[in-house]
C-alpha cells in the first residue's frame, strides 16, 4: 500500500503572521478555514511540493517554534537563497558539512559555501519562520539510484521540464556523435533518458 507524506503540521503563535510569511515566499494558499472562533486551519504548499504545511488555531498542542529539521529540496541552492531573501525569510548563507555527508546538528561542522564538488545532496542553507520553526534547504541535482519510483516521472514546472529537455538534448547529441549518425528514434531515446534521470536508473546508451 502506498503511504505518501501529505501534511506537516507547524505550530505557530500568530496565524495571520505565519500566513503572511509563508505566502510571501510564494507558497500556495490552499485553505483558510475557521468553522468557529476556536478552530482555524491554514494550509500552504511550497512550490512544486507534493506535501503541504498546516498551521492554525487548535491544530496542535506543540509549542510554537518547536518544529525543527524540516527539509525542502531545491535544484539550485544559490538561486533559492536569493529567492528566500526577496521573500523576506532572511536565510543563512549556503554551507556544506566538513564530513561531507548530510550535516551534523548544530553549526560546529558547517563550512561556508556550497559543497566544493557541488555534489548532489551536499549543499544546504537554513531559515526560520517568525516563531522559530526551523527549515533547511538541500540541493539535490541527481537522485541516488532507487530513490524514486521508476513508474513515476513528474516535473514541478514548465521551467523544470525545459531544463530536463536541454540536458537530454545535450546527452542525445553526444549519443549521435558516438553512433556517427542521426538517431531517427530520438523520441524514444529522449523518453528513456528523462525517466532514467529522475529515477536514478541506467540511461540509454
Amino acid at each position: 500500500m502506498d503511504m505518501k507524506l501529505e501534511i506537516v503540521v507547524v505550530p505557530v503563535s500568530d496565524v495571520d503572521r505565519a500566513k503572511d510569511f509563508y505566502t510571501a515566499l510564494g507558497w500556495r494558499l490552499d485553505a483558510d478555514i475557521a468553522p468557529d472562533e476556536d478552530f482555524r486551519v491554514v494550509q500552504v504548499t511550497p512550490p512544486g511540493s507534493p506535501a503541504s504545511v498546516i498551521f492554525g488555531t487548535s491544530v496542535t498542542d506543540r509549542a510554537p517554534g518547536s518544529a525543527q529539521g524540516l527539509y525542502l529540496v531545491v535544484d539550485d541552492i544559490e538561486a533559492a537563497h536569493d529567492e528566500l531573501m526577496r521573500g523576506g525569510a532572511d536565510p543563512s548563507d549556503v554551507f556544506h558539512d566538513a564530513g561531507g555527508v548530510f550535516h551534523h546538528a548544530g553549526a560546529d561542522t558547517r563550512v561556508a559555501g556550497p559543497d566544493p564538488q557541488r555534489g548532489s545532496y551536499g549543499s544546504f542553507l537554513s531559515f526560520s519562520d517568525p516563531d522559530g520553526n526551523g527549515w533547511f534547504l538541500q540541493e539535490v541535482t541527481t537522485r541516488l539510484p532507487g530513490r524514486l519510483d521508476p513508474a513515476t516521472t513528474s516535473f514541478a514546472s514548465a521551467e523544470d521540464l525545459a531544463s530536463a529537455l536541454r540536458r537530454t538534448a545535450a546527452a542525445h547529441g553526444e549519443h549521435e556523435t558516438r553512433i556517427g549518425a542521426e538517431d531517427p528514434n530520438w523520441p524514444d531515446w529522449y523518453a528513456r533518458y528523462l525517466v532514467s534521470e529522475q529515477t536514478g536508473t541506467e540511461p540509454p546508451s
